[in-house]
């Protein structure tokens, strides 16, 4: 069946210039999901320009910390006992990143994983560019039920062995991410490619406790982070942010999904230009920032329903640059 599916791949003429020379796909396996949050463990498939796999490295890491949901990775605190530290790992990992395009199912979390864990180490990811499957699966308009891996694996036919085991997700995802890129090359498809910016600043907080980590599936999030009560905007809200225009004190701006600054240096960043840090997003948002803008989640959906403007991390770190004072 995989045959039948890449038979028409592009011959070494027609393969497109504009694509990458080389990837690395990724699968990191955590502690949970919030930013606080520890790698503990982490797989890489290097692949060549053309998908074939050429080499492949996989690691555990003590993670200085509960694993949290066992159930889901499998790794407990007794399997992680003498696993290396990531500053230990930090080195082999970005050579096994550089000068490649990260591959990842839903790349932006990997990838801030990977970001910050760099960040705690003092050191960059040599990472410049991240690919989803997720969104490339879109593009190609693969006929999937969902977008769970597992559904991109079975469109290929490809056999999952040990789900959520990091070095066998990576494993299956170079073996559907090949014929994806050589579908992608044979029907001229523009590849998502997103900038990967790396994380430059960092605050550690303290460690949550024992049955505290983030939501990872049904493992509820404990509201151990420190709360913050931001100053009230002295502004007045002057409206939408319109494209091509500046942004001007007094706007309201929401945050969706994952970015590469940390979020609270993000929104104290917005909150020092004069903007209105809002926690929700109603019809008086004058704009969202979401690196995912095809996430779903209920800012998204919401800012969709309402027609608020949505730019993404980079784009509103230009914006804050060149803030407009509000009216005297």
């Amino acid at each position: 069946m995989l045959e039948d599916r890449t038979a028409a791949a592009p011959t070494a003429t027609v393969w497109p210039a504009a694509y990458p020379q080389g990837y690395a796909v990724v699968d990191v396996e955590t502690t949970g999901l919030a930013r606080d949050d520890r790698i503990i463990s982490a797989a890489v498939y290097r692949l060549d320009a053309r998908g074939e796999v050429e080499d492949h490295w996989y690691t555990l890491v003590d993670p200085q910390r509960d694993p949290g949901p066992v159930w889901i990775h499998g790794l407990t605190s007794e399997a992680l006992r003498g696993a290396p530290l990531f500053p230990d790992v930090a080195e082999e990992f970005a050579a096994r990143l550089d000068g490649r395009v990260l591959v990842a199912h839903n790349a932006v979390f990997d990838w801030q994983m990977i970001a910050r864990e760099y960040a705690r180490a003092k050191r960059e990811a040599p990472v410049r560019q991240r690919l989803c499957t997720i969104a490339l699966a879109k593009a190609l308009d693969l006929p999937l039920p969902n977008h769970k891996l597992e559904s991109l694996a079975a469109h290929f036919g490809v056999v999952q062995q040990r789900a959520h085991h990091a070095l066998d997700d990576a494993r299956v995802l170079a073996e559907a991410f090949r014929p994806s890129l050589l579908a992608a090359a044979a029907g001229g498809v523009r590849l998502p490619l997103l900038e990967c910016r790396p994380l430059t600043e960092w605050s550690d907080r303290p460690a949550p406790r024992i049955g505290q980590q983030a939501g990872y599936g049904g493992y509820r999030q404990s509201s151990w982070r420190p709360s913050r009560k931001r100053p009230a905007c002295p502004y007045p809200n002057p409206g939408r942010y319109e494209e091509g225009k500046r942004i001007k004190q007094g706007m309201r701006v929401a945050f969706s999904g994952d970015t590469s600054v940390e979020r609270d240096l993000l929104e104290d960043r917005a909150t020092e230009a004069g903007l209105h840090v809002a926690g929700s997003l109603s019809r008086l948002t004058s704009l969202l920032v979401t690196n995912d803008p095809d996430s779903g989640t209920s800012k998204v959906v919401k800012a969709r329903q309402y027609g608020t403007p949505v730019v993404d991390e980079a784009a509103f770190g230009q914006l804050l640059a060149d803030v407009e004072p509000a009216d005297a």
